[in-house]
């Protein structure tokens, strides 16, 4: 029961990794101060190279006041398609790297971080610190990576002994062992988080796990194209299987295969498990043991470290009759949730024969630390999960991934110094006036809404108020004193994973820590968590196109101001609106206000399921597992806009005279270069192979669906640009859903 950071079940990211009022009157008579910061021509190895010596795939130019207008297709009217009008251009022309299964505003700014972070560890690298020391501990975790000759020279020695642990399986108490010990799969994982009905203290989470492909519908569904990834999927396998010295890896590949469908079968599909009342079942240790049938759980829970605890949350748990009632679901949803889950589970860890375990453990080991291990298995685990799953045409450059095993072992290392590099004070004291506006705007939008009683209003409001932002990056950085790392690869891998699972458990009957972060500053998302009733801004997204102190105040409030507003509304999205102000996981609706408010959101599932963009129309979003991010957006842009037209308020008279009204810069109103912000923020394309992964995987929308699906929605969207009945993403008023 092995999980080693927070999942999208606890925390609601901004993407499937997102002016102050001292502004105000700042609005330009003329256009502000440049806002690029690299060359708009390519080099002549086709990269765009910044001041700074970063080398980007595409330009980091934002144009005169933060949107680049070069980019819009004028062929298009915005009515028609507002995404390709504002980003045309560049969908048109940009090639994804070959590296790279998609390509947008966020990739860009990753690019950058890594190559920032990137130089703060041949920094330190270069100064051969002393392996104890922080330093030290960052240099050699990178070292090691970057060091193939030697990780090739081992060969599979370093896995030998993991090797022969499952080889050496000979009972359930051995199985049960191998599920427990660091590094190894299991079908059943867990975490540590804050109670979500008991916010003062931790509690672990027991979760659904152990599927190799990553979704339950890649093998319950027979479609032509997951028939295709499933004999690819079993490629790999038999590859790596071969390599552990199966003699028939054929074999035993269609048995990993087959055992995997019937763990497939017992799981959960990802919209149902995003309902937070149906996926918080908290039991005692011997309901637990109960759940877990014949199977010795009781030995994972002591080699787990959980041996002292006697009440978990378990997540999937077959819901009751009263419960499928009181959560209206539907013969389809009870389907969904029909296969058993982590009782279930149990059921096929007890009964599957201890060879299929066997082989199962083999291939997923060898796929967990295939990056250090010889390349031909790094290469069979690309190959797969990077062409086939992603359509990445060539695996990413070691370096980059090097960059990536840092930050997954010591990334809050590197991280302090990066935020006292790259995130100037002035910053932090921006973004904290916008988080204000923006819990004004929603405060206001609060007042207006009229499907909403006042109990319950009251209730919002409190929320609301007693929402935490978190800026930059956090108060403390973690010092890692007991990570011991050094010259081998995958040493450093299991030394990493043991330490954070020991670190994570050691939170267990500890006082909450309020400071804590989970994203480092340098990276370039944003969350919020419903337990903490926190919101949390990295410092990596805090530059263009989401964030500019030089930038136009419409196009700030437009880009990360809808940023703020998408985790702000995460509080109130179906999900979140469950938790209190203080993180409490409590109804605190009255039956009347929760009708309405489940209305709209079945409105907005029925707009986004008819989003249908592969197949010829087959393949579609899923608008119930989106649902969450939607609201985000749709909510979020909204706070975003009414946060904008306040701040234009200049005497607070509470309307915008001739003379507030922002000025129009290149033939463009404020409101004009307000949603164009928005829409260049989620400028992005993508292989074929990733718009599907995402759409069966990922609780986000496409890109071109967080913008066009949101703005139609907006009647000032309309107004903006003069949309009409006769322009394709017209909605009727009637139609267009408005929630927060």
């Amino acid at each position: 029961m092995k999980k080693l950071m927070l999942g999208a079940a606890t925390i609601a990211l901004l993407a499937a990794c997102g002016p102050s009022a001292t502004e105000e009157a700042g609005q330009p008579a003329e256009p502000a101060e440049a806002t690029s910061t690299s060359a708009t021509t390519p080099n002549e190895d086709g990269k765009y190279v910044t001041p700074e010596g970063l080398e980007l795939s595409a330009a980091d130019y934002w144009g005169d006041w933060g949107v680049d207008l070069t980019l819009r297709d004028e062929s298009i009217a915005p009515g028609e398609d507002f995404y390709a009008y504002a980003n045309g251009k560049w969908l048109d022309s940009f090639v994804i790297p070959s590296d790279r299964t998609r390509y947008g505003a966020f990739t860009l700014l990753a690019e950058k971080s890594e190559q920032r972070v990137l130089n703060i560890i041949q920094e330190l690298a270069e100064a051969e610190p002393d392996p104890a020391t922080l330093e030290g501990k960052v240099a050699s975790v990178y070292n090691a990576y970057m060091d193939t000759s030697g990780i090739e020279a081992a060969g599979l020695t370093p896995a030998t002994p993991y090797l022969s642990k499952i080889n050496g399986i000979s009972s359930r108490e051995d199985l049960a062992k191998v599920f427990a010990a660091t590094g190894y799969a299991s079908p059943i994982a867990g975490w540590v988080d804050v109670d979500s009905k008991q916010t003062d203290q931790y509690i672990f989470y027991v979760t659904q796990a152990g599927l190799g492909i990553g979704d339950r519908d890649y093998y319950l569904d027979d479609s032509e194209k997951n028939l295709e990834i499933r004999a690819a999927y079993k490629a790999m396998l038999v590859s790596l299987l071969t390599e552990a010295g199966h003699e028939d890896a054929e074999t035993a590949a269609d048995r990993v295969i087959a055992l995997e469908t019937r763990i497939a079968e017992a799981h959960w599909d990802r919209a149902a498990g995003r309902n937070r009342n149906l996926t918080y079942n908290k039991m005692s240790r011997e309901e637990l043991e109960q759940l877990a049938g014949d199977f010795p759980v009781a030995t994972m829970l002591m080699d787990l470290g959980l041996n002292g605890e006697d009440t978990f949350v378990v997540r999937q748990v077959t819901p009751t009759a009263e419960e499928i009632e009181e959560n209206g679901m539907t013969p389809e949803q009870v389907e969904k949730v029909s296969g058993g889950g982590i009782g279930g589970l149990f059921e096929i860890m007890q009964t599957a024969s201890l060879e299929d375990w066997k082989a199962y453990l083999t291939a997923h080991f060898l796929i967990d630390h295939a990056d250090a291990l010889p390349r031909r298995l790094d290469e069979a685990s690309f190959d797969f999960y990077g062409k086939t799953l992603g359509g990445a045409e060539e695996q990413r450059e070691r370096w980059k991934r090097a960059v990536s095993t840092v930050e997954g072992s010591v990334g809050e290392a590197v991280g302090k110094v990066y935020a006292e590099r790259f995130f100037p004070t002035e910053n932090k004291a921006a973004m904290d006036d916008l988080v204000e506006n923006l819990r004004a705007a929603m405060a206001s939008n609060l007042d207006e809404i009229d499907w909403m009683g006042e109990e319950t209003k009251t209730e919002a409001h409190d929320k609301l108020a007693k929402f935490t932002p978190k800026i930059g990056y956090p108060e403390n950085f973690e010092t890692y004193e007991d990570l011991n790392v050094g010259p081998d690869a995958f040493a450093n891998s299991m030394a990493v994973n043991d330490w954070a699972w020991k670190d994570m458990i050691s939170q267990l009957g500890q006082p909450i820590d309020k400071t804590e972060w989970f994203m480092l500053p340098q990276t370039v998302n944003a969350y919020y968590s419903p337990n903490r009733n926190e919101i949390v801004f990295p410092a990596a997204i805090l530059q263009p196109p989401f964030f500019n102190l030089t930038a136009d105040p419409a196009v700030n409030y437009g880009a990360i101001g809808g940023v703020i507003g998408h985790e702000m509304g995460h509080g109130f999205d179906d999900q979140g609106a469950k938790s209190d102000g203080d993180g409490t996981l409590r109804n605190w609706w009255t039956a009347e206000d929760d009708a309405n408010f489940k209305g709209k959101t079945g409105a907005l599932v029925d707009q986004y399921n008819a989003l249908c963009p592969l197949d010829e129309g087959e393949t579609c979003v899923n608008g119930a597992l989106t649902l969450g991010e939607n609201i985000g957006d749709l909510g979020g842009l909204s706070m975003a806009y009414k946060a904008y037209k306040l701040s234009l308020d200049d005497n607070g008279d509470g309307t915008i005279s001739a003379d507030e009204e922002a000025p129009v810069l290149d033939g463009l109103t404020g409101d004009q270069r307000f949603f164009l912000a928005w829409a260049q923020v989620w400028r992005s394309k993508y292989r074929e192979e990733a718009t599907r992964r995402q759409l069966l995987t990922d609780p986000h929308s496409p890109p071109v669906y967080r913008v066009n699906g949101v703005v139609r929605n907006l009647s000032e969207w309309y107004d903006a640009f003069d949309v009409t009945e006769e322009d394709a993403m017209y909605l009727p008023p009637e139609q267009r859903i408005r929630i927060w």
